[in-house]
C-alpha cells in the first residue's frame, strides 16, 4: 500500500496533529518502515524527535463523498513522554460539536473534533485502544461532516503490532 505520506508530512503534517509551526521548517519525516498496512515515520519537530505510524482506510463510505486524503496516526513524542497518540484526519470540516467514533471489534472509543481532524482524550482508555488494534484485524470510524454526511472509514490493522514496535525502536 503506497500513502504517498511524503506530499501529506510536507504540506500539512503540523495542522494534522497539532505541531507547531516549527515543524513546517524542519526536515521532511524519515521513511522507518512499511508494515502491511501502515508506516512508520520520525521527524524533529523543533522540541524534538517525533515518530509516528500512519496508514489510509481500506474503505470509504459514502464512496461518493467528496473529501480530502483521510490518515489514521499513532504519535510518539519521547521527550514530552507520549507515545501511541491516536488522531484522525477525516478529509473534510467535522461538524461543530459533533465526536467520531473509532470501534475495534465490539470496543467503541470517542475522539473530541475540531475541524478536519480528531483527537481522543487520553488515559486509560487511550491505551485500552491502542491495545484494542493491536490485537484487532480491522478498525472503523464514524464522523458527520459539517454538511451532515455521515462517513464510515474501515481501515486494517494488519502491521500495526511490527509498526508500533518499529516507533518504539526508532524513537528511543
Amino acid at each position: 500500500m503506497t500513502l504517498t505520506l511524503g506530499r501529506f508530512a510536507a504540506a500539512g503534517f503540523g495542522l494534522c496533529i497539532g505541531i507547531t509551526a516549527a515543524m513546517a521548517q524542519a526536515t521532511g519525516p524519515t521513511l522507518l518502515g512499511t508494515h502491511d498496512a501502515w508506516e512508520t515515520y520520525k521527524t524533529n519537530d523543533g522540541r524534538g524527535v517525533v515518530c509516528y505510524a500512519v496508514t489510509q482506510p481500506q474503505t470509504k463510505e459514502p464512496a461518493t463523498a467528496r473529501r480530502d486524503t483521510v490518515y489514521f496516526l499513532l504519535t510518539t513524542w519521547p521527550k514530552q513522554k507520549i507515545s501511541n497518540e491516536p488522531s484522525i484526519v477525516i478529509g473534510y470540516p467535522f461538524k461543530q460539536g459533533s465526536t467520531a467514533t473509532v470501534q475495534v471489534g465490539s470496543d467503541k472509543f470517542e475522539f473530541f473534533t475540531k475541524g478536519d481532524g480528531a483527537w481522543h482524550q487520553g488515559g486509560a482508555d487511550e491505551q485500552r485502544l491502542v491495545a484494542a488494534m493491536r490485537a484487532g484485524s480491522e478498525m472503523s470510524v464514524k464522523g458527520m461532516s459539517q454538511r451532515g454526511t455521515l462517513t464510515a472509514d474501515t481501515y486494517s490493522l494488519r502491521g500495526l503490532g511490527n509498526a508500533l514496535d518499529k516507533v518504539a525502536e526508532g524513537c528511543k
